[in-house]
This record gives structure tokens, C-alpha cells and sequence, in this order.
């Protein structure tokens, strides 16, 4: 299962290359610090999961997530964020989003999340 990471936080994308490479059968194929590049990275090289913040330079993830899921074969979207807002939530769940969580609380959820993904939805 190849996935994209995009998250302004450069730890925090480290820090999940570190654990879901560990998980067999998972290929991170891109990472992304803006909206800009993980729309392009998106295109270019078409991943079946992305991990998407909400709040990044250049746009944001909801413009970035309206974009993707306008196409058929849109890749599953896991929203990982700071802002686990109820109205946030509503609104990136209506938009298409496949999951939400929150980076401080769920961190196990994700993993879990994509694990269950990877075994389920080959």
C-alpha cells in the first residue's frame, strides 16, 4: 500500500515514516510541507492512502482534500491533526475525509487505522 504523508511539521513526518514502515506491505512513497505540493504529490504518484493535516502553508488541507476526492479513484484520506474540532471534524468527514484523528490522543488509532488497511483493502 503505497501513502503520502502531508504535514508542515517535519517531525511529525519523520516520526510517522518511522512507524509505518515498520508495517509490512506499507510503502511511503511522498511526503509533503504544503497544500501546494501534496495536491501535485498527490497527482504524480497516485497513493492509495494520504495522511493529511489541516492546517498547512500555502492553502489547506480541506482545499487539498476537495481537490483530490474530485477524482474516481481518489485515495483513501486520513485527517491527522491538531484541531479535533467537532465542527472541523463534520466538515472533513463531508468533504470526503475517511477518517479523522487527533495527533495528541490517537496516535495509536492511525497506526492501527492503516495497518487495518493494509490487510483489508488490497
Amino acid at each position: 500500500m503505497r501513502i503520502l504523508i502531508a504535514d508542515d511539521s517535519e517531525l511529525l513526518r519523520v516520526r510517522l515514516v518511522d512507524m509505518l514502515s515498520e508495517i509490512e506491505g506499507i510503502e511511503i512513497i511522498g511526503q509533503a510541507q504544503d497544500s501546494l505540493g501534496a495536491i501535485e504529490s498527490i497527482a504524480k504518484l497516485d497513493p492509495h492512502v494520504v495522511i493529511l493535516d489541516i492546517r498547512m502553508p500555502q492553502g489547506n488541507g480541506i482545499k487539498v482534500l476537495e481537490t483530490i476526492k474530485k477524482n474516481l479513484q481518489s485515495p483513501k484520506v486520513i485527517i491527522f491533526t491538531n484541531y479535533p474540532y467537532p465542527q472541523y471534524r463534520k466538515r472533513y468527514m463531508d468533504a470526503g475525509a475517511d477518517f479523522f484523528f487527533d495527533k495528541s490522543t490517537e496516535f495509536e488509532k492511525l497506526v492501527d487505522t492503516v495497518k487495518y488497511l493494509v490487510h483489508n483493502c488490497s
